[in-house]
């Protein structure tokens, strides 16, 4: 049965190859053809906030003007989440909190924002964390709580311990794949119940992680990231063609039963839906 509700997982800082190798519990799903998997090529900078605004407006950095980590400020762009307030829809988010900054208020305080509950911003119902080390364990239990209690139509997660690790050990490290393998496990425990519960489910990733701990450029290694995708509305496959990751927020809102924003792409529709070979 089709629904119109979506939860997107960002695990920061996982790049393609390794989630190929240990993400085992979606790979398994992609084998037995009840989801799909693409290769994402990031945008540039390759660094976290700039991506989260990429993936959550789908428009590009030198156009939406958050240009380093260290670009504090509200977005100005059109975002899944203002345009879900639009369409009178739920919204909800378990993230880092540079997202709260994003799309609620810049800066963020530990001390307002760690929990908000307010239907007259654009993320109605969010649980925020400040620290990269912040468990993926008790993040997705932050996310299951919002998604229980309030039901969002789109829910957005957003996973730290990846990235964390990987730049403490490198992204071609035993600590690294082991950390990529941990979110596996929590996705096994979570991704059942919420697709019981009716959602579509996006898995995909900011940005990768190379062999010296560090990204931000355009080493593929920097750049190329997965995407699962876990929806009745699109064609099981493992594709053959790269995604652009400006293609995420139109394909999201695609699946949300949204128009898209005024800047975002057209979606290739063809790459992800039967009967849709044209733009």
């Amino acid at each position: 049965m089709q629904t119109n509700k979506v939860i997107m997982i960002t695990l920061d800082g996982c790049r393609y190859d390794t989630a190929i190798q240990q993400l085992g519990f979606l790979n398994h799903f992609v084998e037995k053809g009840l989801a799909s998997r693409y290769k994402v090529l990031s945008e540039t900078p390759s660094n976290s906030r700039p991506l989260y605004e990429v993936l959550l407006t789908g428009v590009p950095t030198y156009e939406n003007g958050i240009y380093t980590n260290y670009t504090v400020k509200r977005s100005k762009e059109q975002s899944i989440f203002s345009l879900m307030k639009e369409n009178k829809r739920t919204t909800a988010a378990a993230a880092y909190h540079w997202v709260s900054e994003l799309y609620n208020r810049a800066p963020y305080s530990i001390f307002e924002d760690r929990i908000q509950h307010d239907e007259t911003k654009n993320i109605q119902h969010g649980i925020f964390y400040s620290e990269d080390t912040y468990p993926d364990s008790h993040l997705f239990a932050d996310a299951h709580h919002l998604i229980d209690t309030y039901q969002p139509e789109f829910m957005y997660i957003h996973s730290m311990n990846i990235d964390d690790i990987g730049h403490k050990f490198n992204g071609n490290s035993q600590e690294y794949h082991q950390a990529v393998c941990r979110v596996d496990t929590i996705l096994g425990v979570y991704l059942p119940l919420w697709i019981e519960m009716g959602y579509q489910i996006i898995v995909t990733s900011d940005h990768g992680m190379d062999d010296f701990g560090i990204h931000g450029g355009t080493l593929p290694e920097h750049r190329e990231v997965p995407l699962f995708i876990i929806s009745d509305k699109c064609k099981p496959q493992i594709s053959s063609e790269v995604v652009e990751q400006l293609q995420m927020a139109p394909l999201v809102c695609h699946l949300l039963g949204i128009g898209k924003g005024e800047k975002m792409q057209e979606l290739k529709g063809g790459l992800f839906f039967e009967d849709e070979a044209t733009e």
